[in-house]
Order: structure tokens, then sequence, then C-alpha cells
């Protein structure tokens, strides 16, 4: 008899502890289950560090188009279009060069307006708000207000403001690069602080959203002193969508120097008997260029009946485009028998042709006066022969594309 009652207590004790061994394994393996699901989106979700502006790939629940009913629910109250671009876009800031600022003109792509934005705080659906899909830029876009901050991307305790792309809009392996402009509007400004990166964003099907996470801090944004949240509680957000497009036409632009010939001189015979005004060197070429000396024995402008003016002026049939400009930098001078009483000046400007009524030469009106010219004694004269030079130091070349 006490055989059989010891053996139906075991049984009775055995029975219980494989119930709650069930209980027990089934939390105790459900437990396991979701630590380890979390640590997958854990691993997953973490990308590149956004400061360098890089894609985040998404965990792979994500990337099907699901998200736990709790967010789902969330989204689906505040906006019932918002399938493409709940929270699963974690980590969406800018990168450190960010410019922020007033101004008055409002924003070009959209604007979201609110009169019951406390209303919405208050709300326990109040995590975001998704505005109405827009166009721009050729694709359909929505902003992502964050009223009390995106705690997923570090924008607890602030405003935070996105823009989202409908990449049902993109092709698979597509990537379009975007210039966002965000803007929260401030009534006692009567203007709009501005938010925006320097660099482009990168959108694709696994970036579906930036923006950043810290616009404005939460006090400065609902104080009533500061004129963001005004009239009880309106506001207005708005942002600027724009793709810049990659340049067509282009120019490049270079100087070259150490030219293996870079002198030319030039001697004019029976000085004394050049009665004309204006009198040329042969053609000459340094640089790629041609150019031509130009002297005026009885001196132009400020020098004339004073002085010896002369000029390095472009060659007439050197072809220059349209608005096209040499920059040159040289040496004229006047040759003295005695070396250290040549006169020099410098030419450090830019060159165009005649054609445009812009400086086709450079030189002095006032090079060397007539009366020393004429005085023997001074050296610049020998045999009646006046010896000038150029000495061309840098010729800037320009190509244009297409050519």
């Amino acid at each position: 008899m006490k055989s059989h009652y010891t053996k139906t207590v075991s049984a009775v004790f055995l029975l219980f502890c494989l119930f709650i061994t069930s209980g027990s394994s089934s939390s105790f393996i459900r437990q396991v289950t979701d630590d380890f699901n979390t640590n997958l989106q854990l691993e997953d979700g973490d990308g590149p560090d956004p400061i360098q502006g890089e894609a985040h790939y998404l965990p792979k629940h994500v990337q099907d188009g699901d998200e736990p009913d709790s967010v789902q629910g969330e989204e689906h109250y505040l906006h019932n279009h918002d399938q493409e671009i709940s929270s699963r876009d974690y980590k969406v800031s800018a990168s450190n060069a960010v410019v922020k600022g007033l101004r008055s003109r409002p924003p070009s792509s959209y604007s979201l307006k609110m009169e019951s934005f406390n209303t919405l705080l208050k709300s326990k659906y109040s995590e975001r708000y998704v505005s109405r899909p827009f166009s721009a830029a050729g694709y359909n876009w929505t902003l992502v207000v964050y009223p009390n901050g995106n705690k997923n991307d570090k924008g607890s305790g602030y405003l935070s403001l996105y823009a989202a792309i409908d990449n049902s809009t993109l092709a698979p392996h597509e990537e379009v690069y975007v210039d966002l402009r965000f803007y929260v509007f401030n009534k006692k400004e009567k203007k709009y602080f501005t938010i925006q990166d320097t660099d482009v964003w990168r959108y694709n099907i696994f970036k579906t959203m930036w923006g950043f996470s810290q616009v404005l801090p939460g006090y400065t944004f609902k104080s009533p002193y500061n004129g963001y949240l005004y009239d009880g509680d309106h506001c207005e957000f708005g942002v600027d969508v724009t793709i810049p497009t990659v340049f067509q036409t282009s120019e490049l632009f270079t100087v070259a120097n150490n030219f293996k010939t870079p002198t030319f001189t030039w001697r004019l015979l029976k000085f004394s008997t050049l009665l004309g005004d204006t009198y040329f060197s042969d053609v000459f070429s340094i640089g790629g260029r041609r150019w031509n000396i130009q002297v005026n024995p009885s001196g132009r402008d400020k020098g004339k009946g004073k002085a010896l003016s002369m000029y390095l002026i472009v060659n007439p049939n050197e072809e220059l485009r349209p608005y096209e400009r040499i920059y040159v930098r040289a040496k004229l001078r006047v040759l003295n028998r005695f070396k250290f009483r040549n006169v020099e000046r410098q030419i450090d400007n830019w060159f165009s042709h005649r054609e445009t009524g812009r400086a086709y030469g450079w030189g002095s009106s006032e090079f060397v006066t007539l009366s020393d010219l004429r005085d023997s004694s001074k050296g610049f004269l020998v045999d009646d022969k006046l010896t000038v030079q150029v000495v061309i130091e840098a010729v800037s070349t320009t190509k244009y594309f297409p050519s």
C-alpha cells in the first residue's frame, strides 16, 4: 500500500514538473528566438557611417515589405499610403557638412501646413506624420515629419524631417542623386529656417528616405516665443527636391611655361627716319600662339609726341573663339648698349581678339621718352638702330568640350 502511494505521488510530481517545464521551455524557446531575430535585425540593419553618405542595407524582413504589427498600425493611422517608407529606414541622417540659415523664399517642391500640431503631439500615434505623395524631379515623394524626433536616428527630443521616394518609380538598380533643402516657417522672423547638406543624397531601392534627425531642438520648436509654433498650434514645413544634371559642356584651362625659345628680338633700322605712326614686327610664335610687337615711334595716347609706345599684341590671324581670353605673363624691353640701363615693363594680363572690343595688346604708351632716345649718350640708339625684345614666360590655353 505504501509503495503504491509512493508511486502515485511520484507520478503526480512528474506530471507537474512536465507541465512547468513545458511552459518554461516554450517561453525560453520564444525568448531565444526573439533575441536571435532581434540580433539579426540589428546586424543587418547597421550600415556604414552615414557621414559618408552611403546606403544602409535593410533587414531581410524589411526588404520584403513586412513590418512589426505595431509599426504598421501607427503608420496606417497617420497615412494609409506609407508602406514603402516606414521606420525601416534607420540611420538616415546627413553628413557633418550641413548649412543652416533663414530665407524669405518659400519651398518650391512641397509645403505642409498644420493647424493642430499640439493634438498630434498628444496622440499616442504621433511618432511621425507622412504627407500625401507629391511629384518633383520626375519622381514621387513624401515629406516625413517626426514631431518628437526619430528615435531610431538619434533624434529623440528634436524635430526630424525627411524626404522619402516612392520606390515603385525606381528601376531595380537605379540610383537617384538628389539635393534636398528642408524648411520650417518662423512667423516671428517672417522667414523660413532652412537646413541642407552640401552633398547630394543617394536614393535607391535599399535607401528610400533621407533627411535630418536633429533639425531643431524640441524645446526651441515648441516654444511660442521662438515663432515656429504660432497662433496656438500652427506650423509649416517644406522641402525642395532637386536632381542636379551632369554638365554637358565644359572647358579646360591650362597655363604653359618654360618654353624652349621664349625670347623674340626685333631691330628697327634707321629709326630716325621712321615717320609712320605704327610699325609691326614679323609674326613670331611662342606658347602655341602667334604674336607681334607693335611700336609707335612718336608715341600714342598719353605718350603721343613725348615717348616711344610699345605693345605685345595677339596677331590678327590668330584664331580665338568668341569670348576666349588668353592669359600672358611676359617682359617687354627696350635694350640699351649698357645692359644695366635696359628699360623693361612687366605684362601680366589677359588678351582677347580685337573683334571683341577688349584688350588685344598690352604694353606702355610711355615706354621711353623721346628725349632719352635721341640722346646718344643714353645708349638706346646704336648706329640709328633701336632694339626691342619680348620674353614670354607663360601663356594660357583653353579647350572647350564639345569642341
